[in-house]
């Protein structure tokens, strides 16, 4: 069984896939992947590189994200690109190593599931979901600035329209112990527990 996991920045993926993967399912974070492997490709820097010029490279040659993440974020067009460059990588990467284990149950992070159309790549999707007062606070614990955080969630498809595309819907508005309970519930509703 494969689930798409997704939900708004500091909703709560993370913790929740955490959790999925205490339960037994492999997890796969697209996130880490591109972190990892696509934007450490040696092409894929060079094309970066020739898109946005050597300010979004650190002094060791690799892609400094935050430097790129605050031209795309403020620039549609810009993150249009870099998406149409990323997206169809990490895609490949996830999926192969979905092929690879066909019996596994999986758990796979996307957070931009609905809106890059990969709903139907899985056999049900989770949303994790909180307030939208309590996403803001944990972005900013995580040393994101208000407004940046504001203008990173504009870019994605609102929380309650992925709520209502979602298969099940967790709610991160509580403890860690409430979130792990809802997973536990899930994954024996699912039958996928180990």
């Amino acid at each position: 069984m494969n689930l798409g996991l997704t939900g708004g920045m500091g909703c709560g993926k993370s913790t929740a896939a955490r959790c999925f993967a205490d339960h037994g399912l492999r997890r796969i974070d697209t996130d880490a992947l591109v972190r990892t492997e696509v934007l450490t490709a040696p092409d894929v820097v060079a094309c970066i590189r020739g898109r946005f010029g050597h300010g979004v490279l650190a002094a060791d040659g690799a892609i400094d994200r935050a430097r790129l993440a605050g031209i795309v974020f403020g620039d549609d067009a810009a993150r249009r690109w870099l998406e149409a460059l990323l997206h169809p990588r990490v895609r490949a990467l996830w999926q192969a190593q979905l092929r690879a284990a066909p019996e596994a149950a999986w758990v796979v992070e996307i957070p931009l599931l609905f809106e890059k159309g990969l709903e139907n790549r899985f056999d049900f999707v989770v949303c994790v979901a909180c307030s939208p007062s309590l996403q803001l606070a944990r972005l900013e614990q995580r040393g994101m600035a208000r407004t940046l955080a504001e203008q990173r969630i504009s870019k994605q498809l609102p929380l309650v329209r992925k709520t209502e595309l979602s298969d099940f819907v967790l709610s991160n508005d509580g403890t860690p112990d409430f979130l792990r309970q809802q997973v536990s519930l899930l994954v024996a509703r699912l039958g996928v527990a180990r």
